[in-house]
């Protein structure tokens, strides 16, 4: 079965390009805006990773994390932000919010897909 990742980033641009990419690499891809959008997915089925911008109107990443982390079905499920920011601040508050990784961007794709195949296993 292939695994679905959900890419939520308010850039149209960054959005395509990761789903693009991730669909070539055989996995499924749901796709949105912002992280009140993204939350009408996590139903308790079927997402195996959510990958996050972090700055995004209506609902940021940090907001999304902690909202789903509250779900039972989703408390494991691998959470990886991809942002521009590097503060270890940033990063500390991500990890204690349930975040499993960090991704800054720019990014080259293979190394955010060994990640991404890391955190699925």
């Amino acid at each position: 079965m292939n695994k679905t990742i959900l890419i939520v980033d308010d850039s149209e641009s960054i959005r395509k390009l990761v789903q693009f990419n991730l669909n070539n690499a055989g996995y499924n891809v749901l796709v949105a805006n912002n992280g009140q959008e993204a939350l009408k997915y996590f139903t308790g089925e079927g997402i195996h990773l959510l990958l996050t911008d972090l700055h995004m109107p209506v609902m940021n990443g940090m907001e999304l994390i902690k909202d789903v982390r509250k779900i039972d079905q989703y408390k494991h499920m691998p959470i990886l932000f991809l942002t521009t920011e590097t503060q270890i601040i940033l990063k500390k508050e991500a990890k204690d919010a349930g975040a499993t990784g960090w991704i800054v961007k720019p990014f080259v794709f293979e190394k955010l897909l060994v990640t991404i195949r890391k955190v699925l296993r």
